[in-house]
């Protein structure tokens, strides 16, 4: 793992300038030709707009300790915040003889809130930008993520453009392996490199660049990773590339499960905080 990618700026200066609040840009057009298409400001107050999000319900993936419900996301002074709370509650879907993990839980320990544009909103190539601010306690797995429409997964394609667990930050790319698990291109930095607890109490900005060409994923403005499309083709013989298809994204607070780690002892509630969400492209 590198440790010099976050030295390109001296890491003071880079903390403070991420410290400043970013008012919310009226911004149409950037300066290398893309055009705002579509976003999600999280102006309105309550609930977020159903005309760009679904949500997940339930117990869903990876093991994960929480119960996904809308109630756990709500949007308060221009900010969207997924909450995750530790509660106490009968899982509905109990069945004490079953060996699924959704159902053998008797019990509901923790709520959260995983929003997702299926059906609503999808994208292929553009620059998709993310404001937002993540907790980094023990137990917590934030993410900022796509998928594609065409294949169940992981032939589908996946892209964490922003995923946090265990002291690490991740910028990973999935496509279909040979032996049918997903074959990852991934990158990890330690949060503590970055400034730790310093750096996650303040905002900051996640980037995708999708093109024909490559996919590209940053953090304040410095590169992350890099993967040429040519190289994500599935590999299971069918030639096909799941990102040359469109994808939908899911905003998520997830616990625990397969790469959270252990939440009993961090207090609740977890907050995920998104100042908005934008897409451009290219005309």
């Amino acid at each position: 793992m590198s440790k010099d990618i976050f030295r390109v700026f001296p890491f003071l200066i880079w903390v403070m300038a991420c410290s400043h609040p970013v008012k919310k840009l009226e911004q149409t057009n950037s300066k290398d030709g893309y055009t705002l298409v579509w976003a999600d400001e999280f102006n309105q107050k309550g609930r977020p707009d159903t005309s760009n999000w679904n949500y997940e319900q339930g117990f869903v993936r990876n093991e994960e300790l929480q119960w996904y419900q809308p109630e756990n996301a709500n949007c308060e002074n221009g900010i969207l915040i997924i909450e995750a709370k530790k509660e106490s509650r009968p899982n509905p879907n109990y069945n004490a003889e079953s060996k699924d993990w959704r159902k053998k839980r008797s019990t509901i320990d923790y709520t959260s809130a995983c929003l997702i544009t299926r059906n609503k909103q999808q994208w292929l190539y553009g620059r998709f930008v993310m404001r937002a601010r993540i907790d980094i306690s023990k137990g917590m797995w934030p993410a900022w993520w796509t998928l594609g429409v065409s294949k169940p997964w992981p032939a589908n394609g996946e892209i964490d453009i922003m995923e946090y667990y265990r002291g690490k930050l991740l910028a990973n790319i999935a496509c279909l392996g040979s032996n049918r698990n997903a074959y990852w291109f991934s990158k990890t930095f330690k949060t503590d490199s970055l400034g730790g607890t310093a750096w996650a109490s303040q905002f900051h900005t996640w980037r995708m660049d999708w093109t024909e060409e490559f996919i590209a994923l940053y953090c304040d403005d410095q590169l992350l990773n890099k993967v040429n499309l040519e190289q994500l083709v599935n590999k299971d013989g069918s030639g096909f590339n799941p990102f040359k298809q469109p994808h939908y994204m899911l905003l998520n607070l997830a616990l625990g499960g397969m790469n959270g780690g252990d939440p009993s002892s961090t207090t609740f509630p977890s907050k995920f905080e998104i100042d908005y969400v934008r897409v451009y492209q290219k005309k």
